[in-house]
């Protein structure tokens, strides 16, 4: 097994990538060097090969994605999910019911989807969709143990006893729309509009999702099912705004992780490519694209659902992966989450959202639109009475209100570094 790493991977492992953004101005060329000349060790390479050979399943068909992705059609009752050791008897769940999806109009435009999809191809009837896993992605990672998991908390934050749930003691910054902590919620729903903010560092990401939380926010018992989109070098490899997953039981100390790198999820949906990019992306001051995603708790058996675009169920988290989920959520959030490394000492120029501010509006500012939450009928409701938090407004904004055809909606985002924000 080693001769033949030996043979894929040299023992002097460059990984440099010039990622050339086509902006309105022009050209704009912007280098990463994700993990410039590391030396990887004979046992190091051993332990990565025997994970990917865990994480990778072998496909019943593969398919080259135009953005390079690798996506396995895995037979799925052979996906990464099953090998938990609380689902190893598990019956996957077929259906479910979300309710409505709500309609777009104006010049926002559906069909935001994914890049693998642009050449007709599709995963067969009976397998899921699983973005292949490389030995270059792990290696884009801190170690092993980090691959595919949010770092841990490394500082505490003093807040309100009813503030949502965000650290930005170790550089996480975030413009949140919250609901409160005495709530009983069973799910929620938001329209996200698409962009491909830039990123300056590797280990830097720009994420827009919603967060369905229960548990302890000060301790280690924190539950937190999340799905949104996101940009990350680290985790992908590129700048592609891409759909994805994380869930955790423990407040991000060792359980959960994105998308299908570890088990938990149970994916149902072949159509769906769960790390995969989505296209076509929103164009400032042009055409808007936005996706749909809904999480709610499955009245009957208690599993948590999710929904992507058009009644589309992707797949579901299983009650058992959780303690206080495995009841109801008590706090959801939507909005912007970014990494503030401090790279050169001073705030970082990561984009979040479109990377312009709140109050630039409709086709310059990101949005959240539609947000609605499942109460105990296992309805959806609009969400009222939401509160908003940005803990940084010289670097990234929120801005909220409702009207009748977006309900309760909200802008937000922001540049980074700008000469008000240091």
């Amino acid at each position: 097994m080693v001769s033949l790493i030996h043979n894929l991977l040299p023992r002097l492992v460059l990984l440099h990538l010039w990622v050339v953004l086509l902006c309105n101005s022009g050209t704009y060329v912007w280098s990463l060097n994700y993990t410039n000349y590391r030396q990887v060790g004979d046992l190091r390479l051993s332990r990565i090969q025997k994970h990917l050979d865990t994480l990778n399943k072998p496909p019943v068909f593969s398919i080259q994605s135009p953005d390079g992705d690798i996506i396995d059609c895995v037979h799925k009752r052979k996906q990464p999910a099953l090998d938990h050791p609380l689902l190893k008897n598990h019956k996957i769940q077929e259906g479910g019911k979300s309710g409505n999806i709500s309609q777009s109009d104006g010049y926002i435009r559906r069909g935001a989807w994914q890049m693998w999809h642009q050449k007709g191809q599709r995963c067969p009837k009976g397998t899921v969709p699983v973005r292949r896993s490389t030995v270059h992605d792990v290696l884009r990672a801190d170690s092993l143990y980090d691959f595919g998991k949010k770092r841990r908390r490394t500082d505490p934050l003093a807040r309100r006893p009813d503030a949502p749930d965000v650290v930005s003691g170790n550089g996480h910054e975030h413009a949140i729309a919250y609901t409160g902590t005495s709530s009983e919620v069973y799910g929620a729903k938001a329209t996200i509009n698409v962009w491909d903010p830039k990123i300056e560092v590797i280990n830097e990401f720009s994420l827009s999702q919603i967060w369905v939380l229960s548990g302890s926010f000060d301790g280690s018992d924190l539950n937190s099912i999340e799905a949104g989109w996101q940009v990350s070098p680290e985790l992908y490899g590129d700048n592609r705004p891409r759909l994805f997953t994380y869930w955790t039981s423990d407040a991000y100390q060792a359980t959960g992780c994105y998308n299908l790198l570890c088990s938990g999820f149970v994916q149902t949906n072949s159509r769906i490519a769960i790390g995969a990019a989505i296209s076509p992306l929103s164009e400032f001051q042009g055409s808007q694209f936005d996706v749909t995603i809904v999480i709610w708790k499955d009245p009957k058996l208690g599993n948590w659902w999710m929904g992507f675009g058009d009644n589309t169920l992707v797949g579901y988290w299983p009650a058992e992966l959780f303690t206080h989920l495995a009841d109801r959520a008590t706090m959801v959030e939507w909005g912007g989450e970014i990494v503030n490394s401090r790279a050169n000492g001073e705030h970082t120029s990561t984009e979040m959202g479109s990377g312009h501010f709140a109050e630039d509006g409709f086709g310059k500012a990101s949005y959240f639109r539609n947000l609605e939450i499942v109460d105990s009928d296992n309805s959806l409701i609009s969400a009222r009475d939401i509160s908003t938090l940005a803990e940084n407004t010289n670097c990234y904004n929120i801005k909220s209100s409702s009207n009748s055809q977006w309900g309760t909606y909200f802008y937000y985002g922001g540049p980074g570094r700008n000469p008000q924000c240091q």
